[in-house]
């Protein structure tokens, strides 16, 4: 029998699953940093899109509802999360593939997706885990694919340091480390990709949110 593998539970404990999607509306500025997300992505009908860590399923909720006809697959390791993203799926007619897996193991075919996103995930895990959640989304990308992440970034000011605090103090501080170092760009390239760039910063109650993209070199 397998042993599950350990995974930061969304707000870092599961006894606030369920108020997930109510913290993170007001706590983070949720509406600006996902429609920064979505632009940056610009989705098309008929690319695969592949979220590690879809959480509640709200990231793929709003790419399907902004393109019908793209083939979204969300992973994530916490059955609790998925339980939510379906009822929230069926509520809105869409369809979306759910897989119940870690970003570091998704268990999907290499370059199989268009593009791949991760959106307030890399600050839960572990160093090893960032990296192989990276190391995946580099597998799991087409040549030329692109990926995007949306995270806690280099916290430019001491009010957004201060800020930060909050969310280092839930997800843990070794965990929430390179984040708050500026280390994500570094690692982004590290796992291969390249362009890589920030593209956005959003100052939030929890601080700042920043957007990172790379892309697999290719077609």
């Amino acid at each position: 029998m397998t042993t599950p593998r350990e995974f930061t539970p969304a707000l870092g404990r599961p006894e606030l699953t369920s108020q997930y999607d109510q913290v993170i509306a007001i706590m983070t500025r949720e509406r600006r940093w996902r429609a920064r997300l979505l632009a940056a992505l610009a989705p098309a009908a008929g690319e695969t899109i592949v979220d590690l860590g879809s959480g509640t399923g709200s990231m793929a909720l709003l790419i399907k509802e902004a393109v019908p006809g793209c083939r979204m697959t969300g992973v994530d390791p916490d059955p609790e999360v998925l339980a939510i993203a379906r009822a929230k799926i069926e509520a809105a007619g869409q369809q979306v593939e759910l897989v119940e897996a870690t970003g570091d193991a998704p268990g999907l075919e290499d370059e199989v997706a268009d593009k791949v996103i991760s959106s307030l995930v890399l600050h839960q895990c572990s160093q090893a885990a960032k990296e192989g959640l990276l190391a995946n989304a580099f597998r799991l990308l087409k040549p030329g694919g692109l990926l995007l992440i949306a995270d806690y970034g280099l916290q430019r000011t001491p009010l957004m340091s201060m800020l930060f605090r909050q969310v280092r103090a839930l997800d843990g501080y070794e965990n929430t480390r390179a984040n708050k170092d500026g280390e994500i760009p570094g690692m982004i390239a590290a796992a291969g990709f390249q362009d890589v760039s920030e593209l956005s910063v959003t100052p939030t109650p929890t601080g700042s949110i920043s957007i990172y993209l790379g892309r697999k070199a290719g077609a």
